[in-house]
């Protein structure tokens, strides 16, 4: 997958030691993919450490990430034997990951028990629970324009999940053209809002805001004066983005991190959503990911972009323009365009 602004995309056994913590290495492949190679695993008869020189494949994007992010880099550790377990549990037979794979998950082709074409997706476990609900929107949504769930687990450092494979998946965002999109997009979206989810404690988009808010606010303090937008559309725009999700006419299930890369070519139907991050919330708020991903046209027109996206949904133009302001504030620090698509945009 791309990397989406914020957010933070040969069949063999992968075999694993559970409960041992093996010393590692992530040495580069010359493919751009990395591997990790656990050992020693254990003693043997003559009291000699036997050192299992198994090659578990991370694939590139998870790889920057964990040289970035202690927490991350760690976990891979225990990847072969979460990847294990859990092949175990469900009696897959794993192939290798997808490259580049994603940023913080390790997925994979599976095969099932009856020879189902599956993927397993693990995922590492960040504190603020991004990923939390993913299982429980799949089954809401229940394949009406997602990929189906198969099986979910939860352990301490990962979550697993076994869903719908897609065949022969490829990207939306690699093959469509960005107005193409557009289309498949709000209409995946319109079947996602129309859900219902009143059965599922899913977190509203309220908390989510918030919390972006409070880390906007204290990288804008720490950012140097170059990568930072003018205080006052700072303000404006970070106020916006905690009081919209209030001011909501409706309120339904949303994906939060929809875009051409999270949209795959499928044989069930056209185009499958993978990788939804729900939350309940302003239906409006479910067109940024893919505006954000529109670099060229935000460039150029970002309201033009925005009135778009809202007639295509059925929504109102005034307050995706409102969104797509506030967002595009939230994502300045750093990002000369967001600050560019933030001017643009802002209240008279």
């Amino acid at each position: 997958m791309s990397r989406p602004r914020r957010s933070r995309r040969e069949d063999h056994r992968l075999t694993g030691v559970a409960g041992r913590r093996a010393s590692f290495l992530i040495r580069q492949r010359c493919s751009g993919a990395v591997i990790v190679q656990r050992g020693p695993l254990d003693a043997a008869a003559d009291g000699r450490q036997r050192f299992g020189m198994e090659a578990f494949p991370v694939p590139r994007y998870l790889a920057d990430t964990a040289h970035r992010d202690r927490g991350v880099h760690d976990w891979i550790a225990e990847l072969p034997a979460i990847v294990a377990d859990l092949a175990g549990r469900w009696s897959l037979r794993v192939g290798e990951p997808f490259q580049p794979g994603g940023q913080c998950s390790w997925t994979a082709p599976v095969t099932g028990p009856h020879g189902a074409s599956l993927v397993l997706k693990v995922a590492f476990q960040f504190p603020g629970g991004e990923e939390r609900d993913e299982a429980a929107g799949l089954r809401v949504w229940d394949g009406n324009g997602t990929v189906r769930l198969h099986g979910a687990c939860r352990t301490e450092s990962a979550y697993g999940l076994l869903v719908e494979r897609c065949l022969p998946g490829t990207a939306l965002g690699q093959v469509l053209p960005e107005p193409e999109q557009d289309l498949v997009v709000t209409r995946l979206l319109g079947r996602l809002w129309a859900a219902p989810h009143g059965g599922c404690p899913f977190r509203p988009l309220t908390q989510m805001c918030a919390a972006w808010a409070e880390e906007f606010e204290q990288e804008y303090d720490a950012a140097a004066a170059a990568d930072r937008i003018d205080p006052g559309l700072a303000r404006a725009g970070i106020t916006l983005f905690r009081e919209l999700p209030h001011t909501a006419d409706s309120q339904v299930l949303l994906a939060t991190d929809l875009h051409g890369d999270n949209i795959l070519a499928a044989q069930r139907e056209p185009w499958l959503i993978i990788d939804p991050k729900p939350y309940v919330g302003d239906p409006a708020y479910d067109l940024l990911q893919h505006m954000l991903n529109c670099d060229g046209r935000l460039a150029v027109d970002p309201g033009g972009l925005a009135s778009r996206m809202a007639g295509l949904a059925g929504l109102d133009g005034g307050r995706v323009r409102q969104w797509l302001f506030a967002r595009s504030v939230q994502e300045s620090i750093g990002s000369p365009l967001m600050r560019q698509v933030a001017r643009r945009l802002a209240p008279a």
